[in-house]
């Protein structure tokens, strides 16, 4: 393939499109994506006014890597001004709702319909905590949002979820809208006032912001996919995967983060053949994707990324790139 046909192998053109509000990391497990995403988000806090690193992920790694507790109330990363972090479930943020909401009308019979509803579906439940998510972020005005994704199949299980939940939501709301007046008469008659209201304003809140939300991820201006991934078959045959289910839900993606990648050497047998392995799927990454991606090609360290300096270390070869060299660094 012609060198002059690849795209530069850094992240800078996220940090020059400033039209970018979602942006996701995602790849299989044990990838990097948690140091990928923090990384990211650091170069991102330099350009931007301000910017939202959420994760996703049930592990809940931002915490570690930053060596500060972070919860399911975005807090400022020490040593940034407008840099801010959570981890949020959104499993756990469905249940929430459906507790307050039996909370506000004990004893009606609407009270459990919200969690009935929630849970007879496979996956729906997990699709409704993201709504609740996404109508939190949504109010909280960041120019920008960096989404630590879960492995690669509870992702697109993610990514998913706005169409899904777009249409289920929208068959209730047409139901709310026939058969609201005879229940609302019913519970008249009943002395249970106001709940099937709340219930049905609830379910058409969460319609809108996930129309809207699915509109952003579709619009390549706004959102866009980092896929994350190391030079191994599995993780190569994951990506794959990941960028054909991406197409077909309409996201962009276009940058490719490989990473654990070991620099040349005359002095280790076993690192020799380990690098011809990763040199052997590294070729297929730039044949199937070296036109149309940024590949971007990061050394495995000899030490963990862990703390807010060997974070900004590591973001710095996300955006400068350069060939791999002995010891681990950027030429």
């Amino acid at each position: 393939m012609d060198t002059d046909d690849t795209l530069e192998p850094t992240l800078q053109n996220i940090l020059d499109q400033k039209s970018l509000k979602w942006i996701f990391c995602g790849g299989k497990g044990g990838v990097g994506k948690t140091t990928t995403s923090c990384s990211l988000a650091i170069q991102l806090a330099k350009v931007r006014e301000s910017v939202l690193l959420i994760s996703t992920d049930p592990a809940h790694n931002l915490s570690d890597a930053f060596g500060q507790k972070f919860g399911k109330e975005a807090r400022k990363v020490e040593g940034f001004e407008n840099l801010s972090a959570m981890e949020i479930d959104p499993s756990s943020s469905i249940q929430e709702m459906i507790e307050a909401s039996d909370a506000q009308n004990p004893g009606s019979p609407f009270s459990g319909l919200l969690g009935d509803l929630a849970f007879s579906i496979p996956g729906v439940d997990e699709a409704m905590g993201f709504a609740e998510v996404m109508k939190q972020v949504k109010s909280m005005e960041y120019s920008v949002i960096v989404f630590d994704t879960a492995p690669t199949g509870h992702t697109l299980r993610f990514l998913s979820f706005p169409t899904v939940l777009e249409k289920a939501l929208a068959k209730i709301s047409q139901l709310g809208g026939r058969f609201g007046p005879m229940i609302g008469q019913m519970s008249g008659m009943m002395g249970l006032e106001g709940g099937q209201e709340d219930m049905f304003s609830k379910v058409e809140q969460m319609r809108e912001t996930i129309t809207e939300v699915n509109n952003q991820f579709k619009d390549p201006e706004l959102t866009t996919f980092v896929c994350v991934c190391i030079s191994e078959f599995l993780s190569l045959y994951e990506t794959e995967r990941m960028i054909q289910e991406l197409t077909s839900y309409h996201i962009d993606t276009h940058n490719i983060v490989i990473n654990q990648l070991l620099p040349p050497t005359d002095t280790c047998p076993q690192c020799g053949s380990r690098i011809k392995i990763q040199q052997k799927y590294l070729e297929q990454y730039e044949e199937l994707y070296g036109e149309d991606f940024h590949l971007v090609r990061m050394p495995l360290r000899t030490e963990e990324i862990r703390g807010v300096e060997m974070l900004r270390k590591f973001s710095e070869m996300l955006v400068k790139g350069g060939p791999l060299t002995p010891g681990g660094a950027k030429a």
